[in-house]
């Protein structure tokens, strides 16, 4: 990673452009839904953005317990920045944040390429969306 890059917390003034990328990568409910989206952000640790100059070009939002597991909710690189192993770099610094945890990736049909490619393991699991319990 050049030094034009730099990996940093999330801060309240980053939230415009996080929306930004989401409606730009098609995840339109975290865009439509902004207050919950922010709510998720400011309780979320790991909260990271990778920045190019200044600019938001790429975050990785995640949970943890901060011993056994790290969850990565999101991840994401805006598209005209990928393919220059920025995801992983996002990982590998929320990772060192918690270097006990196994890491755990919520992945779509669209990544799981990717997270092969860096070698994830495939697991199974299940998702409900709140709405979904009504």
């Amino acid at each position: 990673m050049d030094s034009s890059f730099s990996i940093r917390s999330f801060q309240a003034k980053d939230f415009d452009a996080i929306l930004e990328l989401n409606s730009q990568e098609g995840w339109e409910q975290l865009a439509a839904n902004k207050d919950e989206t922010f709510h998720g952000w400011i309780n979320s640790e790991p909260a990271l953005v990778l920045t190019n100059n200044d600019e938001v070009v790429g975050y990785l939002r995640g949970l943890t317990d901060g011993s056994v597991s790290l969850f990565v909710c999101e991840l994401l690189i805006r598209r005209d920045y990928r393919g220059q192993n920025l995801g992983k770099i996002l990982i590998e610094e929320a990772h060192s944040c918690y270097p006990s945890t196994r890491v755990e990736v919520l992945a779509t049909s669209e990544s799981e390429g990717y997270y092969s490619q860096q070698s994830f393991r495939p697991f199974y699991g299940f998702r409900k969306a709140a709405e979904e319990f009504v």
